[in-house]
């Protein structure tokens, strides 16, 4: 049985007004193992939905499969700990588990926790095609409230995070959500990759900062923009611009910074210092 991805708990709340019982809806944190051909790669916390497309978008963003086909079987597996999702991949796909083998459990606000080394934490990437992908203005300056009510998780438990794809005259209708920023994304470019839907086609808008996992993420996927709400750090914008990657940071209120690769962006700024 796959587990539930919210539970409604009581509580004691503490106003001005006074104090008052209440139940709240709250998002669950399941042990999820991403299985390769019998090992485990990772565990991580995760919201127990879309656990494919989160197994797919890690498996790609870490480097194990480039395409669905290197898959040969693929099953989700609940159990009483927590979920499997085991892969079973063709054996020239097999020898990449050690360039990115993992052992870790990773806290929801961590994207590199349990690497094995310092290269594997700034590992090259590669680099995403210009591509002719090109976004108006108003199109960035509005994502995230675009992607506002599409986020069903977060409206009922204010504690979740969203990553969603933005197409050029289409606006915004795909959508993953998760307790970690960066399993959205990875649940965000699974849904892409499992869809036969070319990343190139558009951008992701985070609920969230950006940092260098999430830049990672898109340059390995092949993603070229990532939009959102918050502010970059220093690293990730010094990635985006040797990956290729248009990084929009503060986008909201109907404005938005823009720290690599503007040319994406129509009517924007056309040159970064």
């Amino acid at each position: 049985m796959q587990a539930l991805s919210t539970r409604s708990l009581p509580g004691r709340s503490f106003r001005a007004v006074g104090a008052f019982s209440v139940h709240r809806t709250l998002p669950e944190e399941v042990p999820t193992a991403v299985v390769f051909n019998g090992s485990t790669l990772a565990v991580m916390m995760a919201t127990p939905d879309d656990i494919a497309d989160f197994a797919y978008g890690f498996a790609l963003t870490e480097g194990v499969i480039t395409r669905s086909d290197e898959v040969e079987s693929f099953e989700v597996v609940s159990q009483a700990q927590g979920i499997e999702a085991r892969f079973w991949l063709r054996d020239d796909r097999a020898e990449a588990l050690s360039d990115r083998r993992r052992f870790m459990a990773g806290p929801v606000g961590c994207g590199l926790c349990g690497i094995d080394s310092l290269e594997q934490a700034m590992r090259p990437l590669p680099r995403v095609s210009d591509g002719a992908l090109r976004l108006s203005r108003a199109e960035v300056a509005g994502a995230t409230d675009a992607l506002r009510p599409k986020q069903e998780l977060h409206a009922q438990t204010r504690a979740t995070h969203a990553a969603g794809f933005l197409v050029p005259g289409q606006g915004i209708d795909l959508v993953r959500e998760d307790v970690g920023r960066h399993n959205a994304l990875d649940k965000l470019i699974g849904a892409l990759m499992r869809a036969g839907i070319d990343p190139a086609s558009g951008v992701a808008v985070m609920t969230s900062r950006l940092s260098v996992e999430l830049v990672q993420k898109c340059a390995m996927s092949g993603v070229p923009g990532l939009v959102g709400v918050s502010a970059p750090t220093a690293r990730a914008v010094h990635l985006a611009e040797e990956a290729g990657v248009t990084l929009v940071a503060f986008a909201r209120a109907g404005g938005f910074d823009i720290y690599s690769h503007a040319h994406r962006i129509a009517d924007g700024v056309t040159n970064v210092a």
